[in-house]
């Protein structure tokens, strides 16, 4: 049976980038992933792209070169990686094609998403009375969840330490400087119990990777972690997610649980075989609700887990350790492969300044709205 490999990982800094368009950054990143593995554009066989404020991904292709490929542009909000690195892996998986590339790259102006409710099948009225905010969705949803769970307001402050940390030696980080748990607990309180320091931003970045056939693979003498699952479920009934008008009193599974439960099975793996994850933050709350939604502890262990260093680099379970979405911020299309791109980098062993020892199983998971989620388990 065909097996599916990433071969080349290509990334330009997430941040602000003056001068230098969206379009730009993904190109960049194509170019560099090509570069990396010793391609040439016109190798390639298809490509998946996304972007959510910088155009549509294919307009790479007059840059890169017409070469007659097929392309798809793929926009499923900030889980738009996760789904263009599954369509990558099905083109292949079904033995249509041996090669290809998956590339998301964003540009997104300063402020907070504006995000628009028609667009999710919500009434107008539901953004102009302020319901469409996404902070304030954070804030309401974790106060819940820690109340119920006795999850303390300086476990939230640990989790953006911990990214600021590890982003001080992530080259394609956006923040990198270490931020101390006092300045990150008083600093300005924007959607309560949540500070300034424990959301991430909007930002810009690109990446791009390149997938292959493990014939093709090694045809081309090259090398590169299996791709032993990939999958993407929307939300069900009774789930409490971004954009949901109210929260049912019949409740349902998240689409996280939902698209990390058909990853275990895919991969023939579990939660305990994982030595490096990276799970969406768009804000510190984020990270603590997906810690048990993908499985790797139950509601309310994350407290003494975040206290004993457990995520830490040198932990038994490292999150996010490039610092994930609150130190390299979020350009929607290119998020969900930043992720993945990490966990190739770890593989390798890679990561200078974060490298996870010995690190051979790998896993991602990225949440969009309304309420999509994709999990990635990566083999070296």
């Amino acid at each position: 049976m065909t097996s599916v490999h990433i071969v080349g990982g290509g990334i330009h800094p997430f941040g602000r980038t003056d001068g230098s368009t969206g379009l730009d950054q993904g190109v960049f990143a194509i170019r560099q992933a090509l570069d990396a593995a010793g391609l040439d554009w016109s190798q390639m066989e298809f490509g998946y792209g996304g972007s959510s404020a910088a155009g549509a991904a294919d307009a790479v292709l007059p840059r890169l070169g017409l070469t007659g490929m097929q392309f798809i542009n793929v926009n499923n909000g900030c889980a738009t990686g996760g789904s263009s690195i599954l369509s990558g892996y099905a083109a292949i998986k079904s033995g249509e094609f041996d090669i290809g590339i998956v590339v998301g790259f964003d540009k997104h102006p300063r402020g907070a998403f504006n995000a628009d409710p028609e667009a999710s099948g919500l009434p107008r009225w539901y953004g102009q009375t302020g319901m469409m905010l996404t902070t304030q969705f954070f804030g309401n949803k974790i106060n819940r969840y820690m109340a119920l769970n006795g999850i303390s307001q300086q476990t939230l402050g640990l989790v953006a330490e911990k990214a600021f940390r590890n982003a001080e030696h992530t080259p394609h980080s956006w923040r990198k400087t270490p931020v101390s748990l006092d300045t990150i607990m008083q600093s300005q309180m924007v959607s309560d119990p949540l500070t300034k320091y424990m959301f991430c931003s909007p930002a810009e970045g690109g990446v791009a990777l390149i997938l292959a056939s493990d014939r093709k693979m090694r045809e081309l003498g090259l090398s590169g972690p299996k791709v032993r699952a990939a999958a993407i479920r929307t939300r069900p009934a009774g789930s409490f997610e971004v954009f949901a008008p109210a929260l049912e009193i019949e409740r349902g599974k998240s689409a996280t649980q939902l698209a990390s439960a058909a990853a275990w099975e895919m991969a023939g793996l579990g939660p305990q075989d994982v030595d490096v994850a990276q799970l969406q933050d768009t804000e510190c709350g984020a990270e603590i609700m997906h810690m048990a939604e993908n499985g790797f502890c139950k509601d309310g262990e994350q407290e003494a887990m975040i206290a004993n260093g457990d995520t830490r680099i040198g932990g038994r379970l490292p999150v996010n350790t490039d610092g994930g979405c609150l130190a390299c911020g979020e350009p929607i299309g290119a998020s969900g492969l930043r992720q993945i791109y990490e966990n190739l980098e770890q593989l390798r062993g890679r990561a200078d300044g974060r490298q996870v020892d010995d690190a051979r199983i790998a896993y991602s998971q990225v949440y969009g709205a309304p309420g999509i989620s994709g999990c990635v388990v990566l083999e070296r």
